[in-house]
């Protein structure tokens, strides 16, 4: 089947833009659905009111169903924040990344011997944080516009950023320089600790839901997995044939979805490192020196959708692919030309890929998931496989729990 189409947003063009760097390498919601934040190339980021964008497609008649958003609480001074507002932030540089962070006070920073900060942030801030070009993150005040911190340690471009999802304000950066660097946005962004054990450039990282792992990914097929406790690595996993450029949990956490040039997604199991599912863009499957190399097919982003059920996919084919997790083709397909990255919309009903500065978006697959997955991501949000198999249980319950069937 094919997606419909929701709508577009459009970079504006100019006859004297530069024939490169207008790339949207990343688009990114708020946890809470409030915003929608992408590149529009070179200096460029674009802040919009998501029930804003809804309410644009819909009056174009472009979508035929109200999607239902959650707008925050803004500010504590009396509701004077109401109304969420647009913005056009100019970082200075080319931006690769982009990531939200939302505060949660009961959640202490780890820096427990600084008594004073130049931050208090609160339960009602949200925060995004740009990775540049040279190496720098800058944080901003989404409601103002207003720079907030600097972040300067990288000396390569930061390609992706991610915060923990437990609103500690914890933000890793990937870098082409190797590394991955921990800061602390409670801390006035102090850096934490440097991960370091790639071989080569790294593209992407994701935490776990409950903020305890972090996958990394990058060039040389390397997939690896960190205790952020201990600040350690976990394990390597291996499977891949070309460089890793994607990456992202489910939403119990019991899966993990990785994204290859080599034509490839994994899902795996990553407490113990075994791969589920392989969802292929290239038939028949090419041998590991085709897939290797040019091959016309590589896989730029994967993303999770917030049922735990379905992954969206996008690749140089100039196709969005969304797949069940238990089903070996897609279920819905879309055209896309250039296509860099995509990501779910925080409710899971549109999915946004970002290609030359604008954005698409498209509805998703709709399926009022099982009793029994509802029970499957209840129990895995909180048993790691483990602890699962270790339950008297029967085979195919167990098989089931596990996502083997």
């Amino acid at each position: 089947a094919r997606s419909r189409t929701v709508g577009e947003l459009l970079a504006p063009t100019s006859p004297f833009d530069k024939k490169c760097g207008r790339e949207n390498w990343t688009v990114a919601f708020a946890p809470d659905g409030s915003y929608l934040a992408w590149s529009q190339g070179h200096r460029i980021v674009k802040l919009v009111p998501w029930a804003q964008c809804l309410n644009n497609f819909l009056l174009h008649g472009t979508k035929d169903g109200a999607v239902g958003t959650r707008q925050p609480r803004q500010g504590g001074d009396g509701g004077q924040r109401n109304k969420p507002c647009e913005h056009v932030i100019d970082c200075g540089d080319i931006v690769w990344s982009l990531a939200f962070g939302s505060s949660v006070p009961e959640k202490q920073s780890r820096c427990v011997n600084i008594e004073w900060h130049r931050f208090k942030f609160g339960q009602d801030q949200l925060l995004l944080a740009t990775g540049l070009n040279n190496g720098r993150i800058k944080i901003w005040d989404v409601y103002t516009g207003k720079l907030l911190l600097n972040l300067m340690d990288h000396t390569e471009v930061v390609r992706d950023l991610t915060f923990a999802p437990d609103g500690s304000l914890i933000l890793v950066s990937a870098s082409r320089d190797k590394t991955l660097r921990v800061w602390d946005l409670k801390d006035d962004g102090n850096m934490m600790k440097v991960l370091r054990g790639h071989p080569n450039w790294v593209y992407g990282c994701a935490f776990s839901p409950d903020s305890s792992i972090l996958c990394s990914v990058g060039a040389s097929k390397a997939v690896f997995l960190w205790d952020m406790d201990k600040y350690s690595m976990l394990r390597k996993l291996e499977g891949h044939h070309n460089d890793v450029v994607a990456c992202e949990f489910s939403p119990d956490g019991a899966l993990l979805a990785t994204a290859s040039y080599d034509t490839r997604v994994y899902v795996w199991d990553p407490h113990i490192g075994v791969i589920l599912r392989e969802l292929g863009h290239l038939f028949p499957p090419p041998t590991p020196i085709f897939a290797g190399g040019a091959n016309d097919r590589w896989v730029r982003s994967v993303c999770f959708s917030h049922d735990g059920l379905h992954v969206a996919s996008l690749a140089d084919d100039k196709m969005v692919r969304f797949w069940r997790i238990d089903e070996e083709y897609p279920v819905q397909v879309a055209p896309l030309n250039n296509g860099l990255c995509c990501t779910f919309s925080t409710d899971g009903s549109v999915l946004a890929a970002g290609q030359d500065g604008s954005v698409y978006f498209w509805a998703t697959p709709r399926q009022v998931s099982s009793l029994q997955h509802l029970c499957r991501m209840a129990i895995r949000r909180v048993m790691p496989t483990s602890q699962v198999r270790s339950l008297p249980i029967p085979c195919k319950v167990l098989e089931f729990l596990c996502y083997q069937i």
